[in-house]
Parts: structure tokens; C-alpha cells; sequence
């Protein structure tokens, strides 16, 4: 198969370009704005590479009816422009591989649904804690009961000042910090104990967002945080800094290891005929945009623990 890539050149492309090589696929033309793209020669040196999307779309056309042409277009574009990507795919009929999360607001996703329905092509998006071993078998567990459990999500992930100037902390193009960074928790939770009844939002600084989630099977505390000084006192701060918990009627839920080949595994089911298509990420998509469009109530009900943190101070004074 033959893939394009729009976003080469940013974090999570390894990751896809990756995913296409080792499920021997070949990378034929790839389009960033930025020119460091030194990445492609570990990958896929022969490569055509576009920092113009005007020269990218003309090589998709000229090339669409040869053996050059494109089967799959994987997106890894800022979360504002996967909307315009997909599209873009779809119309060239192209099969369509987006990052999460697939788009900003619920709306948008019903359209891009509307447009791959009217096209022989599939746009598909990597949910790939799905394919987790270990919440497979939570899943198959948590199937085979009939009651309503406690949860705790605390997923901190710290990240330094550059963050704020970038794309990612603009709301508006990246849709904020839980769009940015806890979409595809939401979308395990919600895959595993059902859908969204009740979702309440404590606190929502520039840095941390926490909240709760009543689902169908589960009461959820959450606290979403890119700042290392919510990191636990006794946490050995490494290279990433980042701690990810779930506790379960107060039990410690597993899952550290086996994140390094999901999107391998992602590209492989999808190649196979079985990836998660796009209306699979609806109801995340509704959660991350309620979360953003909602004043937050205070510490008031069940809040998660670490919402008391005290705020701090914006890097950049704003």
C-alpha cells in the first residue's frame, strides 16, 4: 500500500511513519510546513517531500491514476486542521488514517461522517488504548458485571514553556488541555463503562483541568495536568515526566507498559479491514467539547484530590 503523510515533521508522525514500515507499506510523498524533516531518512529516505499544500495537492492529482498513486492519507496535522485534512483525503479518494482527537466539536465529525458516507473510502482514527491488552481484558471483565464502579483518572504529563506558544496552548486550535491530552482516555472509559450521563467540570486552568463523569457503569473522578509540579512527592522525575494512574473501587489499574506499538498495531488492524472508524470517536468528541464550553463549578460534589492544587502562576504572566 502507498500512504501519504500530512504533518511529517511533527511528535506523533514517527510514531505513523513507523506504523507504515513495519506493516510493509511504502511512504510515497509526505507535506509539512516545517522543513526539518531530517525524521523521513530513517524511515523512508525516498520519500517526495512538500512544504507547500498547493504542491502536495498537485502531486496527490497527477499521481492518483499511476503506480505511484495513494492509497492511504495519514494526517498528523494540528488538531484544528484534521477537519480540513480528512476532507481533503476523502475528495482525492483516498482511504484516510487521522490522529486523534479526529476533529474539535461534535458537528464537525457529523459532517466528515456525511462526507465518507457519499465516497468508496474510509477515514479512520487511532483510539489505539482500545488494542491495550490490558484494557481488552478490563473491557471483557468489566463486561461480565453488573454494577456501578468507583473510578480515579490521573493523568499528568509535564510539559515546559515552549507549550504555551505553540499551537497546543491555543484553545482554539488545539481545543484545549483535555481535548489535547485526555481525548483518548475519555474514549477508553466511555468504550469500557458506557456512555456519558451526567459530566461536571470542577477546575479548568490554563494547566490543569479536573472534573467528574457519571457514565452508565462508572462514577469518574478525573484530574488532567501538564504541569510537573502536580506530579506525586515520591514520583522519580525522568526524561518525560509523566504519570499516569486509574484507580478502580481504589485499586491500582495496570496499564504502564505496552503503549510502544499501538499505533503499529492501530495501522495493522486497519490495513486488515478492521480499524476503528471515525463515528467511533463521537462520543469523546462530545465529552471534550462539553468540557470546554462549560464554567467550571468550584470544589463543590465529588471532585478528584488533586483538584485542590493551588494554582500557579502563568509562565507567561497571562
Amino acid at each position: 500500500m502507498n500512504f501519504g503523510i500530512i504533518g511529517a515533521a511533527g511528535y506523533i508522525a514517527k510514531r505513523h511513519l513507523k506504523a507504515i514500515k513495519d506493516n510493509n507499506c511504502n511512504l510515497v510523498a509526505a507535506y509539512d510546513p516545517f522543513d526539518s524533516i531530517g525524521i523521513l531518512d530513517s524511515f523512508f529516505p525516498d520519500a517526495y517531500y512538500f512544504n507547500e499544500m498547493e504542491l502536495f495537492d498537485r502531486y496527490v492529482s497527477k499521481v492518483s491514476s499511476s503506480n505511484q498513486g495513494l492509497n492511504y492519507l495519514s494526517i498528523c496535522s494540528p488538531n484544528y486542521l484534521h477537519d480540513s485534512h480528512i476532507r481533503f483525503g476523502l475528495k482525492n479518494n483516498l482511504n484516510v488514517i487521522c490522529e486523534k482527537p479526529i476533529v474539535l466539536n461534535p458537528w464537525n465529525l457529523e459532517e466528515l461522517i456525511n462526507i465518507e458516507n457519499k465516497t468508496d473510502r474510509k477515514a479512520y482514527t487511532i483510539l489505539q488504548l482500545r488494542l491495550h491488552d490490558a484494557i481488552i481484558k478490563l473491557k471483557e471483565k468489566v463486561g461480565q458485571q453488573n454494577k456501578i464502579y468507583d473510578i480515579d483518572l490521573t493523568y499528568i504529563t509535564s510539559r515546559g514553556n515552549w507549550y504555551y506558544t505553540s499551537w497546543k496552548g491555543d484553545e482554539r486550535k488545539s481545543g484545549g488541555l483535555a481535548t489535547n491530552i485526555g481525548v483518548h482516555f475519555y474514549d477508553m472509559l466511555t468504550w469500557i463503562f458506557g456512555k456519558v450521563k451526567r459530566n461536571v467540570v470542577h477546575i479548568k486552568e490554563y494547566d490543569r483541568v479536573s472534573g467528574f463523569l457519571e457514565l452508565e457503569n462508572a462514577n469518574v473522578r478525573y484530574f488532567l495536568s501538564i504541569n510537573s509540579n502536580h506530579l506525586p512527592s515520591n514520583f522519580t522525575k525522568g526524561e518525560k515526566m509523566t504519570y499516569r494512574s486509574i484507580k478502580i473501587d481504589g485499586e491500582e489499574f495496570e496499564f504502564s507498559e505496552g503503549f510502544t506499538e499501538l499505533h503499529t498495531k492501530s495501522y495493522k488492524e486497519i490495513l486488515d479491514g478492521n480499524g476503528f472508524r471515525i463515528s467511533e470517536a463521537l462520543e469523546c468528541i462530545k465529552i471534550v467539547s462539553d468540557i470546554r464550553s462549560s464554567n467550571p463549578i468550584g470544589l463543590k460534589g465529588d471532585y478528584h484530590p488533586l483538584a485542590i492544587s493551588e494554582t500557579s502562576k502563568h509562565p507567561f504572566g497571562w
